[in-house]
């Protein structure tokens, strides 16, 4: 009776392991024989998604993509659309990802890009482009957008103009770094570049993301180099921090950077990436304090503004390209770039401004409820409608069609869209609140010869995880909850309930009279609303370190939407302790609307242990407010009542 058990439990079990050598065999064979979207044959007779290298005039080879749509027919020319990054133009597709779709247990379309699914669909051709020493391309990269990286954009757009399956036009579009990318392809002014659409970029690089007001945001420049770290050397789990198990099934799905089809086993791609030793961001990022601080790479000296599209204004604004911008009311300083850029440039631009986290998808009006997801407004895919009507008018004729400036924005706390073809909007007239006794805010100057608050700095003060600069690391909501107990940590000053609903729209800008203990320092201002129920929300903020004070007395690169500082490493002008000081800087630019019954609430910090460098390095530091007759300190807004 044993000797029949053993047997018979043998047979079973070796039944199981070849019902399950079938089962996996058969999901082999189907995994292999599933077709994605991207294998897929056109009616024109090439393959929809083609991975090729482009030789660039020094004979270094760009990694491009191309998606063509999947109805394309034989002898038919479309416009191109072009994005370039450095984030890995593809992913290689993991047998596991292959799987589940076989299975159907995951989208074909999971294996395609979105943005370029919807644009295929609106009869363009996509290529995605890997930035040069980044990705599948070869090259040299001495800094994020050296002016060689600048250099390529122009050459793979006229690349991509004389293939078979272009009508010659090409338009760029891209969020964040793509952003940017998008914009700089104007520079080498080839005239098969139309139209661009810089999605959430910045327009000043410095003082848009690295160092605003002066303050370097170190914690998102330190996770940002240590990502692209990661990135550059082909790490999938170092990108994630990723380690053991989790870190061997995500290999599964997504093993790392696709090699181009002439490589199709990826010795080539393993070549290039152990052969490749990028400088750290931070080399030139953390070193850059001022605006005219150089930073050294293997090239020789760059300086910021030879990268940034703001430092390029006759190159961009010679190419004659007409642009549609992007960028959200709390996604770091984008929209001071968007607004500074349209009062700036020449070119023919649509702004649209909205409630939106980095690449639009969160709607991120404080004044909505916080306890849910809150999917963008507009929605994503009408989002792209709007990018691909840009695109329809501008690439499918020659002539194109006309493209009217504006910007098209939301209001905050109103949940309305408006339009305007000058910034700020007519109607609006600045309105000081003045700081007074009590910690208010009151709207008659002051009076008394002698008053002023004290502060001592609390260098723990935060803004928490999920405020507007964290966002620029992965598009994140944005999301401050109730200010009212991290206020009592700062000076704050409120006035008195609102009489009527006020809307504030542009930038506001804050005059402070002060000394402080030390000779450097860093303010952080945030423009608060004051519910009758206590609860406090978060609005805007401005940051500022002290030493920048000074007003520029001659022309700057381009007007600022607030008081124009240089920046400048000789015009840095250290805090004499106890003395006092003006220093007069903007906020972020917004538009919003306070209700009637709530108050408006300044709150003044000294440090945001969030995000940015603590200034200074150690000690203690304080501070004394001034609000009297001859040294009063005041908010002003441009409002209008409503």
């Amino acid at each position: 009776m044993g000797a029949n058990l053993k047997t018979w439990l043998r047979r079973i079990g070796l039944t199981l392991l070849a019902i399950i050598a079938l089962c996996a065999a058969v999901i082999a064979i189907l995994t292999w024989r599933v077709k994605l979207p991207g294998e897929v044959i056109v009616p024109a007779g090439m393959r929809r998604n083609q991975a090729v290298y482009v030789r660039m005039r020094d004979g270094v080879q760009i990694a491009v993509d191309v998606w063509l749509p999947p109805d394309l027919r034989a002898g038919e020319r479309v416009p191109v659309l072009m994005r370039t990054t450095r984030y890995w133009r593809a992913d290689r597709i993991g047998w596991a990802l292959r799987a589940l779709i076989a299975l159907h247990r995951a989208r074909p379309g999971a294996t395609i890009d979105p943005e370029t699914f919807y644009f295929n669909g609106r009869r363009f051709a996509v290529i995605a482009v890997d930035a040069r020493g980044s990705g599948a391309s070869e090259g040299v990269r001495v800094s994020e957008y050296s002016p060689d990286e600048i250099a390529d954009l122009g050459e793979v757009a006229g690349w991509a103009a004389h293939q078979e399956w272009s009508n010659g036009r090409v338009g760029t579009f891209g969020v964040s770094y793509d952003g940017n990318t998008a914009e700089l392809a104007a520079v080498p002014n080839n005239p098969v570049i139309r139209a661009v659409a810089p999605l959430y970029d910045d327009f000043d690089t410095m003082l848009g993301l690295e160092r605003p007001g002066g303050v370097y945001d170190s914690g998102m420049i330190q996770e940002w180099s240590d990502m692209v770290g990661a990135m550059d050397v082909d790490d999938i789990c170092g990108i994630e921090k990723l380690t053991g198990w989790n870190c061997w099934l995500t290999r599964q799905f997504v093993p790392g950077i696709k090699p181009v089809d002439s490589d199709a086993d990826g010795k080539r791609l393993k070549e290039i990436i152990s052969g490749r030793h990028n400088p750290a961001l931070t080399s030139s990022l953390a070193t850059t304090e001022f605006s005219d601080d150089n930073f050294q790479t293997a090239k020789g000296p760059l300086n910021l503004a030879q990268i940034t599209p703001y430092g390029l204004q006759k190159q961009i604004e010679s190419s004659g390209v007409a642009m549609m911008v992007w960028c959200g009311w709390l996604d770091a300083g984008t929209c001071d770039g968007s607004l500074s850029r349209y009062r700036n440039f020449k070119n023919a631009q649509q702004v649209i401004i909205g409630a939106f986290s980095h690449g639009a998808g969160f709607d991120v009006d404080p004044f909505l409820p916080l306890d849910k997801h809150r999917p963008p407004n507009p929605t994503q895919e009408e989002q792209y409608r709007m990018q691909a009507d840009f695109f329809d008018k501008l690439l499918r004729s020659d002539p194109p069609e006309a493209i009217t400036s504006g910007v098209h924005y939301y209001t905050l706390g109103e949940g309305q869209w408006h339009d305007t073809a000058i910034w700020p909007p007519e109607g609006l007239q600045n309105r000081r609140y003045f700081f007074a006794a009590d910690h208010a805010l009151a709207e008659l100057a002051p009076s008394e010869p002698s008053a002023n608050d004290a502060y001592a700095v609390d260098f723990l003060t935060t803004t928490g995880p999920s405020n507007r600069w964290k966002t620029q690391l992965g598009g994140f909501d944005v999301i401050y909850p109730d200010r009212a107990e991290e206020d009592k940590k700062l000076l704050t000053y409120t006035s008195a309930p609102l009489t009527s609903d006020v809307e504030i729209t542009g930038s506001p800008v804050l005059t402070l009279e002060m000394a402080s203990t030390t000779s450097d320092g860093a303010i952080f201002a945030y423009l608060e609303d004051v519910a009758p129920d206590g609860r406090v929300i978060y609005i805007d903020e401005g940051i500022f370190r002290t030493i920048n004070r000074k007003i520029a007395t001659k022309p700057l690169a381009y007007v600022p939407l607030g008081p124009p500082h240089t920046y400048l490493r000789a015009d840095a002008e250290p805090m004499v302790p106890g003395q006092s000081a003006e220093i007069t800087f903007s906020l972020f630019p917004t538009s919003v609307l306070l209700r009637k019954a709530h108050r408006i609430r300044l709150a003044l910090a000294g440090a945001d242990a969030s995000m940015f460098t603590r200034i200074p390095a150690d000690g203690t530091s304080s501070w004394t407010m001034y609000r009297e007759k001859k040294r009063a300190s005041f908010l002003e807004v441009p409002a209008k009542m409503r």
